[in-house]
């Protein structure tokens, strides 16, 4: 195993801590009440009723496999690159029910958020693959 360069794992640290901010997402979205549901606003509750369950299911392996694979990545592990890559096609497909399916204007917000979390899981897809490229995962 070569040396890795020193902005690796504060880079992975980082990485880890944003997709735990995603799992935390995640577990507050399906834990909201009816309450919680009727005090969105009209386009949040579309947006909400409108996503199908495989969609709200891919956000699950998009957060939880980024999670994993970031912990992989900071532990050194191979395994890292897989889980970074169910992680970027959860995103795909939740973005596929968002913004193609669901017929709703999510609105600037949610677009840019979404922009950001796809370049971020398309980010450290790469980093996984330079990882094993330059030999830092085992």
């Amino acid at each position: 195993m070569s040396a890795r360069p020193k902005w690796y794992l504060p880079v992975s640290i980082l990485a880890l801590l944003w997709n735990l901010m995603g799992c935390a997402a995640y577990l507050s979205d399906v834990m909201l009440t009816a309450d919680d549901i009727a005090a969105m606003d009209a386009t949040q509750q579309a947006l909400y009723n409108s996503r199908p369950a495989w969609a709200v299911a891919a956000t699950a392996v998009a957060v939880w496999g980024g999670a994993a694979g970031c912990l992989g990545l900071i532990l050194r592990k191979r395994w890292s690159a897989v889980m970074l890559e169910l992680s970027l096609a959860g995103v795909i497909v939740q973005d596929i029910g968002l913004f193609i399916l669901s017929g709703v204007n999510p609105g600037t917000f949610v677009m840019v958020m979404q922009g950001l979390v796809l370049l971020i899981a398309i980010g450290l897809v790469v980093l996984s693959r330079r990882a094993i490229a330059n030999h830092w995962l085992s």
